[in-house]
């Protein structure tokens, strides 16, 4: 049964098939004015220059943090909203900011007020200026929302140290806990919030003030979801349903280091680490490439292509080292070809692009390096093209997914109901040359079909009922598309 509605109805959705682009503020473009800033960076805080390398710190146990948690490098709303063009150039449909909120800390994980901007980044006015050229872009914002904790300057907290204060029930204190109540993570600085509180509940996602709908009223079209895997289904269903009733095409994705399925029944959608996991073990090798095919097509059918289609296929981020710090080269394109072809939004580390590199936290976390942008790198030329190439073919932005059956290759097919859509997706993640025949079950693909190459290179191809046969070099891939036009006036796909 053809089903175009359901292809077409996906394109319309903002949030499937996506390319998102992450950045930390402080990170990515110094602010003009940094002279008229300087009280913003006071001790305990330090303001380090452009050029310097993040380095591990010592635990400062006046402030309750790590020293390196509080050192700065100056950027601010303003000065991102310079780089707008660039973000335009490598063709992104989101922006993830981390998060912004008012903290004492430079990762800003923790807290103090949800409702203001960290005067260091700018403002509510600034936040607003930045959705609303965004918007002109036909970009969308999202924010990151950190709400399993608080910091501990917040005034909540503060407050709720006195035991008759109205917020005590906000926290979990006790002598069971080491430090009197329950942190995350055990951080000295993070105190977590009581979710079942239903002020709690209130001030971050329920009432028409609260903080996701406050947000999501100003312009900021959705939230990732710090650990999400910590509040929980209940709740997360809870502030979804909240987050679209204040705004249909909110997108609410989470933070879970976990496998996706039952989460996706609680949130929009995921950010993707099994599959991440899944391609690293795929491109070194400790997984076969037959292991691979089974774990990709059991993740679809407990998933549904639709959930995957709104979750972020993820490679590198603030939490892990960098994707140049772990793989070399040959490996980095077909994590990359795997990033950008299986069902899911591709979400990509700022600077990454143009090949950053950096270790575990705070290494991975560098001041955006703009002195390696040149528009003839290959690096930068290379996602580029990835991008287009998910962007200008129907099946790899929304299409579903067809596993094909191979013994050497990871090798999948994504489809529309238009077989002239269809792109079959072969890669060999081995040092040796391979050459299979591959089982593709899908009836509307012709006996000789002749293919195109959307990308990637092949020695060999050819199609012989149902049975593709195809060679590829060491360490190499293929993005193939059928040739359904004529080459005079006869062709097969007449019909199909």
């Amino acid at each position: 049964m053809r089903k175009p509605w359901l292809y077409d109805e996906r394109l319309k959705n903002p949030n499937m098939g996506r390319i998102v682009y992450q950045v930390i503020v402080d990170r990515f473009v110094p602010a003009e004015n940094l002279a008229d800033k300087q009280s913003l960076y006071a001790y305990p805080r330090s303001l380090k220059q452009w050029h310097e390398q993040p380095k591990g710190g010592s635990f400062m146990a006046d402030a309750k943090y790590w020293s390196h948690e509080l050192e700065f490098w100056g950027g601010d709303l303003k000065s991102l909203m310079t780089k707008l063009d660039y973000l335009k150039e490598l063709d992104i449909d989101m922006l993830y900011l981390n998060p912004i909120f008012d903290s004492l800390s430079n990762h800003k994980y923790d807290a103090s007020d949800y409702l203001k901007i960290s005067p260091e980044y700018g403002d509510i006015q600034d936040l607003k200026a930045l959705a609303d050229a965004l918007h002109q872009q036909n970009q969308r914002l999202i924010l990151d929302g950190v709400f399993n904790h608080m910091g501990v300057n917040s005034p909540y907290f503060q407050s709720a140290l006195d035991e008759s204060s109205p917020y005590r029930q906000w926290f979990y204190f006790g002598q069971s806990y080491p430090e009197g109540v329950r942190l995350w993570a055990d951080a000295k600085s993070l105190p977590e919030l009581n979710l079942e509180n239903e002020a709690v509940k209130d001030y971050i996602y329920k009432k028409e003030s609260s903080v996701i709908r406050s947000y999501l009223k100003q312009g900021v079209d959705g939230f990732r979801l710090d650990v999400a895997f910590d509040i929980g289904y209940d709740i997360l269903k809870d502030l979804t349903n909240h987050a679209h009733q204040e705004k249909d095409s909110a997108l609410i994705v989470g933070e879970t280091w976990n496998y996706p399925k039952r989460w996706l029944n609680a949130m929009d959608g995921v950010m993707n680490f099994t599959l991440r996991e899944i391609i690293f073990h795929t491109v070194e090798q400790t997984f076969s490439p037959k292991k691979t095919n089974t774990l990709l097509e059991k993740m679809v059918t407990d998933c549904g292509v639709d959930a995957l289609l709104k979750s972020w296929n993820i490679l590198d981020n603030h939490d892990t080292v960098r994707l140049n710090h772990r793989l070399k080269q040959p490996d980095q394109i077909l994590a990359e070809v795997m990033q950008f072809t299986f069902p899911g939004s591709p979400n990509l580390y700022y600077g990454s692009e143009l090949g950053m590199t950096g270790g575990n936290d705070p290494e991975n976390r560098a001041p955006m390096a703009w002195d390696l942008y040149d528009e003839t790198s290959e690096r930068l030329a290379w996602v580029k093209r990835l991008i287009q190439v998910h962007k200008q073919e129907k099946a790899l932005m929304v299409g579903d997914y067809l596993p094909l059956l191979s013994e050497s290759f990871i090798a999948y097919e994504r489809h529309t109901d238009d077989v002239s859509d269809t792109v079959l997706v072969i890669i060999n993640p081995s040092e040796k040359a391979q050459e299979e025949h591959i089982l593709v079950p899908d009836s509307s693909l012709m006996n000789f079909s002749k293919f195109d190459i959307l990308l990637g290179d092949t020695k060999e191809v050819s199609m012989v009922a149902g049975l593709l046969k195809v060679k590829l070099e060491p360490k190499s891939f293929v993005l193939l598309k059928p040739s359904t036009q004529p080459e005079k006036s006869y062709t097969p796909y007449k019909r199909v």
